[in-house]
């Protein structure tokens, strides 16, 4: 928070009033990332249905496998990539549900809303699992393992 204070030229006070605490910083920045992430991985996935979920899945998580930054935060500073990832505090978690609601709609998974997001959230913490496996003490997780349990959750 200090470099960056520096970086923009403001106190750091000015910039915790801002952002709020460094962990909302780091969901926010985490969140732009996926955002980019999500629209590169339905952009390269056609089809529709539950194989255009899986495909978005998978290449999201080759993505972000590829994102050495964020391999390098998780990997330095995994109590606080955990809260951020994992709790309420930052908003990662709920803007993750939402986006696989849509993601979900967008791809023809139909059913009750209240259902559809119920499994929204659960595909979520199942892919939890493949991309942060060593950070949720599981160790790595190939796609592939997990890619049942998620087709199994688009079935009506």
């Amino acid at each position: 928070m200090d470099m960056l204070a520096g970086e923009l030229a403001i106190s750091r006070a000015t910039l915790y009033r801002a952002a709020g605490s460094r962990d909302t910083l780091l969901g926010e920045v985490f969140w732009a990332i996926a955002e980019i992430l999500i629209a590169e991985a339905a952009g390269e996935t056609g089809g529709t249905g539950p194989d255009r979920v899986i495909g978005i899945s998978r290449v999201f998580a080759e993505l972000l496998d590829s994102a050495q930054q964020m391999r390098r935060f998780v990997a330095g500073e995994p109590d606080a990539a955990a809260r951020v990832l994992f709790t309420a505090a930052a908003g990662v978690k709920s803007r993750s549900i939402d986006a696989q609601l849509r993601i979900f709609m967008d791809s023809g998974i139909e059913g009750d809303p209240g259902d559809l997001r119920r499994r929204a959230a659960l595909y979520v913490r199942t892919l939890e699992g493949v991309l942060y496996g060593p950070l949720l003490g599981s160790g790595p997780i190939a796609f592939e393992s997990a890619e049942p349990a998620l087709r199994a959750l688009l079935r009506p």
